[in-house]
């Protein structure tokens, strides 16, 4: 396959309320969309940066630089064979994964669409449809009676569309509370909690308590680019660590395993450079007897059926942080939306990644002119 034509697009999409999270209150999702056009055809994949260096250190502004300067020149007008041969390219580059996954995935859907398969069925997928979870954000005042109205009313709605997983974002000062009046008012319910890296070891203690609560993971307790710090935790306490930030590559997650730093791992193929690595990560937790997960950053249609074929390989044993469009943004780029129904979400069947993109609402969200690299 050559790639002959890149066309760049910086989007922003608003979102329906603020999502609050312990680094800070998102109103609107900055992406960055890709047209590609190729020997073979033509699709659209997505690079999910943030706006800030907060989550990761890529941002819009790297990707576009790295993908401009520095991958684009790599692979235009060359004929690359495979995946593993686009990996091998890119490897000169160090880190900036988000930059990657967004040509990568788009190798992807052009590879399964030429062979008449959806993306799934191409990754060797064999779920028709996939569990899912939500995650709920932080009331915008943490503490007090309307904060935990504003929360319980959230977990209600959610369960009253049987999502399979509740997960709650937790910062100091509003952790052990929330899962306390959660409990006591839904009873055992899949319940868990994402810290975003928020504590330190220091607070070993409060984790310590919530294993009375019965979660069914903590997610990212402790610093972004630690992994022995979370093994010293995972001793300290019976309920399951997930890793997230701390896994950007199959060598990270295995020495997380080796260590006993997690008993469970969220991939999001964005933050390990694309379909890929993710496949590798998830092979190895297999042999380990590691459950994987994917969680979400907040990606249009595009993105979310990437994850959605990736959810289709045996060892994602845990429900997902995937939706349909309107749970995310007001309005989203894709006029084929994931479908929501009794917890779970279909898998795209059509060939390729199996939706398509409106490209009179893309023209419209776009906000800096358009780039065309060839």
């Amino acid at each position: 396959m050559k790639i002959e034509r890149i066309e760049l697009r910086h989007i922003v999409l608003e979102l329906p309320q603020p999502f609050i999270t312990s680094f800070g209150t998102t109103t609107e999702r900055h992406l960055i969309i890709l047209k590609v056009f190729s020997d073979i055809g033509v699709c659209f994949a997505e690079s999910s940066p943030r706006e800030e260096p907060d989550y990761s250190y890529e941002t819009i502004q790297t990707v576009l630089h790295v993908l401009e300067d520095f991958i684009a020149p790599i692979i235009l007008n060359r004929e690359i064979r495979t995946i593993e041969e686009l990996h091998s390219l890119l490897k000169k580059i160090r880190g900036h994964h988000m930059a990657k996954s967004g040509v990568e995935t788009a190798f992807y859907h052009l590879l399964s669409a030429r062979e008449g398969k959806s993306l799934a069925q191409y990754l060797g997928g064999t779920r028709t449809a996939i569990n899912v979870g939500i995650s709920l954000g932080i009331p915008s005042r943490v503490g007090g009676k309307s904060a935990h109205e504003e929360l319980l009313g959230k977990v209600g709605s959610a369960l009253e569309k049987q999502y399979k997983r509740i997960k709650i974002k937790i910062k100091p000062g509003w952790d052990l509370e929330p899962v306390r009046i959660i409990r006591e008012r839904f009873g055992e319910i899949p319940l868990m909690v994402d810290a975003n890296s928020a504590y330190s070891l220091q607070d070993a203690d409060i984790f310590k308590e919530m294993d009375q609560y019965n979660l069914l993971m903590i997610e990212q307790p402790l610093a972004e680019d630690d992994i022995y710090e979370h093994s010293l935790l995972q001793k300290r306490i019976r309920t399951p660590i997930c890793l997230d930030e701390s896994i950007e590559s199959v060598t990270d997650a295995r020495l997380a395993v080796e260590i006993g730093a997690c008993q469970i791992i969220n991939i999001k193929l964005c933050r390990v450079g694309g379909i890929y690595p993710s496949i590798q990560i998830h092979d190895l937790c297999q042999e380990r007897g590691i459950p994987v997960w994917s969680g979400g950053v907040f990606e249009s249609g595009i993105g979310k059926a990437d994850s959605t074929a990736l959810c289709t390989l045996p060892n994602f044993k845990l429900p997902a942080d995937i939706a349909p469009s309107d749970r995310y943004f007001i309005r989203d780029i894709v006029s084929t939306s994931l479908v929501l129904e009794d917890g779970q979400i279909k898998v795209p069947t059509a060939p390729g990644v199996g939706i398509d993109v409106d490209e009179r609402v893309l023209e419209k969200v776009t906000v800096l002119p358009l780039k065309i690299l060839k």
